[in-house]
This record gives structure tokens, C-alpha cells and sequence, in this order.
């Protein structure tokens, strides 16, 4: 049925103003109501600027319409997410009278139109025009100062300061948004090689303006012999507190790393610790500990997603037969566990959080699957090509809703 439809004709009948814009603001197209209430013909409008149509109006110094109509839309186009503004007023020149403007309100909605790469290719635009909601009844016709002129300042007055407090609230999550990306920067480490094992890592902040998590990983040298500490985490919470839990128990654990017998021992040190951080409640951990001489690595998880191992041969193995409660929550003194298993050399371990597999509606199997089936594949490939690869194929074209970090490491 729904290869049948004509949309072309569906959009220009759609009731209201609706129209698409290009990522650099031209028209599109337009529907017929739009064309009916802009008192524009389609030619005077698709294949134009959209502020050279509609500027603001030169005689009034404290417009705003314009300004803030281009910011709604570069928001979209930055976030990939739909904009509502506030009620505008968007005065309008007269196409008969030039020079002549009328005042007019608007209440505009600006939603992205996806491609196949996640990128806004179009933005959809509609309008309801509301001037006569506005200057609703009142008074007499010489009497616009009495009850429907109140009205009409009252409202507009609301909606500008609406749309001020939420342009501060936008300026104030954005700053913590990049002071929390900045700290969580400098606090996980670089990529690098250890003990001659190449390796990658990567960090990909979620989509959305607080949606600053506390994932994190780590790479750490351990004493005697050619061993290794591998580990990932994830703090539940957003912004600068979780990037501040994030900090202490990834620090904690390189140093219990350094000095445990093994990977649960530094489970047990970190857990300890973990309960007398606030914020940290409900936080998951996975350490490995990778002994390269004797090929073998031991391993332990705190509630979190377990590790790949991917053989020469292709063979992938999850490393689940040491999961165990989040960090918090197992009671002393009960150990928590751990296992062991081999590798040949050439073997690739990864670890990651839960924002690479995890989608809504979808059984997490589907994408330990996934991850499987994208590391299986591409195993050839150097660990940092391989990162870019699993990143590319695994998260969502728009970006994931949940932080997500990334550690391969050839082996």
C-alpha cells in the first residue's frame, strides 16, 4: 500500500505551512498552504535564500525573528534533533507594497531529515501562523490599547522570555557538556603500545547535549614478566559528576592493578572503594589481566558486558565465566571470581562498554552478535583500523544514546 502513495502530492496538501530547507537554508520546496499564507508564489521561494525572502523588518531595531529563527535551524542541523521554538514575532513585508510590513506571530517547529550516513540532508520547517490568537477579541476596533492589546503584549512578552531562559539553559549545558568532555579527555589515557602489543582505544560521547558519561578504560604494564592489565568501565550517570566518578575509580584500579594477584583482587580493592564514592552506586567494571608469555589471560567482570577474544582462526570467544554483581554491591568478605583462558599469538582482545552493543527494543544477544560477527570479519585489520571499522558498522548512523568505549589490543 505504501508504494502506492503519491508523497509528493500528501506534502504540498498537508493542512499548515510546511517546508524543506537545505543544510544551507534554500528552499526546497514548499507545500501549498505555505505558498497560500506567505503570499509568495513558489517561484519567489524554492531556490531561495530562506532569510532573503523573509528578513526582518529594517524599521524595527529590536527584531529579533530572523536571529533567533537561525538559530533553531543550526541547532538542528548540529544536533540531528527537532527544535521547538518559542511563539515569534516575525514581522513581514508586504510582496505588493514593498517597504510596507505587517505584524505578524509565528509558532515554528524545525525537524531534521536524516540521510543513510545519520547527516541532516534536509530540515523540515513548519509554521503556524497565530496572529489572529494573538490579537484576539477585546475591545472595540479603537480600543486596541484596552483588553486585546494587553492580551497580545502579555503573550508575547511570555514567549520572549520563554525563549531567553531556554537560550541560557542551552548555553549552560553546553559548557558543562564540553568542560565534562574535556575532563574526561584529559583523565583516560592516549593511545599507545604496550609492552610491544599495538592498540587502539576509543571514546564517543553520546548523542544529545547532556548525555556526558562516565566510561572510561585503561592500559596498564604490570610487574614480572610480559604481562599486561586491560580494563573498561562504565559509571552510571551524565555530565561532570559521572566524568569525576569516572576519574577516581579508573585511578584506583590502574593502582590496585599494579600491586593485586589478580583481577579479581583489584575487583575487590576497587568495589571497596567504590562505596565510599558518591555516585558511584550501580558502576561496572571488566579487568583482564594478559600474561604474554605463557599466553594466557585471566579475567574478572563487575557486572559488566564481558570481553572478546578473537583467535587467529577467526573463532571468537566471549569472556563471560567471570561476571559478577557491579562494583558496589558484592558483600565482604566473599571473593568475587575469576577465570582463565589461552591465546596464540596474533589473537585480538576487545573490550567496550555498553553503549557499542545495547540498542531499545532489541535483545542485547543481537548485538554481542553483531560485535562478534564485525570483529570476526575484519580481524586482519591493524587494531586501529579495526576500532574505526567496529565503530562504524556497530553504533547508529545518528550516534549512540549512551557513551560508548572502545580497547583492542593485538596480542
Amino acid at each position: 500500500m505504501a508504494d502506492t502513495i503519491d508523497y509528493g502530492a500528501v506534502f504540498k496538501a498537508l493542512p499548515g505551512m510546511v517546508a524543506l530547507l537545505t543544510p544551507e537554508l534554500v528552499y526546497a520546496d514548499v507545500n501549498d498552504e505555505f505558498v497560500r499564507l506567505s503570499g509568495r508564489s513558489r517561484e519567489q521561494l524554492v531556490g531561495r535564500y530562506l532569510f532573503d525572502v523573509f528578513p526582518d523588518n529594517p524599521n524595527d531595531p529590536a527584531a529579533t525573528g530572523m536571529r533567533n529563527l537561525e538559530a533553531s535551524l543550526y541547532r538542528v542541523l548540529a544536533t540531528g534533533e527537532r527544535d521547538t521554538m518559542a511563539l515569534q514575532r516575525y514581522d513581514v513585508e508586504d510582496p505588493e507594497r514593498p517597504g510596507e510590513w505587517s505584524k505578524r506571530y509565528w509558532s515554528p517547529v524545525n525537524a531534521p531529515l536524516l540521510g543513510p550516513d545519520g547527516k541532516v540532508v534536509l530540515i523540515l520547517h513548519r509554521v503556524e501562523e497565530v496572529t489572529e490568537l494573538i490579537r484576539a477579541r477585546g475591545g472595540s476596533p479603537g480600543r486596541r490599547d484596552s483588553r486585546a492589546g494587553v492580551l497580545e503584549a502579555e503573550l508575547y512578552t511570555r514567549a520572549r522570555e520563554l525563549q531567553e531562559l531556554n537560550e541560557r539553559l542551552r548555553r549552560a549545558h553546553s559548557r558543562e557538556r564540553e568542560v565534562a568532555l574535556a575532563l574526561q579527555e584529559a583523565m583516560l589515557p592516549a593511545p599507545r603500545q604496550v609492552r610491544n602489543h599495538p592498540a587502539a582505544v576509543r571514546y564517543r560521547p553520546a548523542v544529545g547535549a547532556l548525555n556526558v558519561c562516565g566510561d572510561w578504560y585503561d592500559l596498564v604494564d604490570l610487574v614480572g614478566g610480559e604481562r599486561i592489565g586491560v580494563s573498561v568501565g562504565d559509571v552510571v550517570g551524565h555530565g561532570l559528576a559521572a566524568a569525576g566518578v569516572m576519574g577516581q575509580l579508573r585511578s584506583a584500579l590502574s593502582a590496585a592493578s599494579r600491586v593485586a594477584a589478580g583481577p579479581a583482587q583489584a575487583l575487590d580493592v576497587l568495589g571497596r572503594y567504590a562505596h565510599v564514592i558518591d555516585g558511584a552506586e550501580s558502576a561496572t567494571a571488566v579487568t583482564t589481566f594478559v600474561d604474554c608469555d605463557r599466553h594466557v589471560i585471566t579475567y574478572s567482570s563487575a557486572g559488566h558486558p564481558p570481553p572478546v577474544l578473537v583467535h587467529a582462526d577467526g573463532r571468537t570467544e566471549f569472556l563471560d565465566r567471570a561476571t559478577d554483581t557491579p562494583l558496589d554491591a558484592r558483600p565482604d568478605p566473599i571473593p568475587r571470581p575469576q577465570a582463565e583462558t589461552t591465546f596464540r599469538p596474533g589473537a585480538t582482545l576487545v573490550l567496550y562498554t555498553d553503549g557499542l552493543i545495547e540498542r531499545r527494543r532489541e535483545d542485547i544477544d543481537t548485538g554481542l552478535e553483531r560485535l562478534a560477527d564485525a570483529l570476526r570479519e575484519h580481524r586482519d585489520q591493524d587494531p586501529e583500523t579495526l576500532a574505526e571499522t567496529v565503530l562504524l558498522e556497530l553504533l547508529p548512523p545518528g550516534g549512540a544514546t549512551d557513551d560508548t568505549a572502545l580497547i583492542i589490543v593485538r596480542l
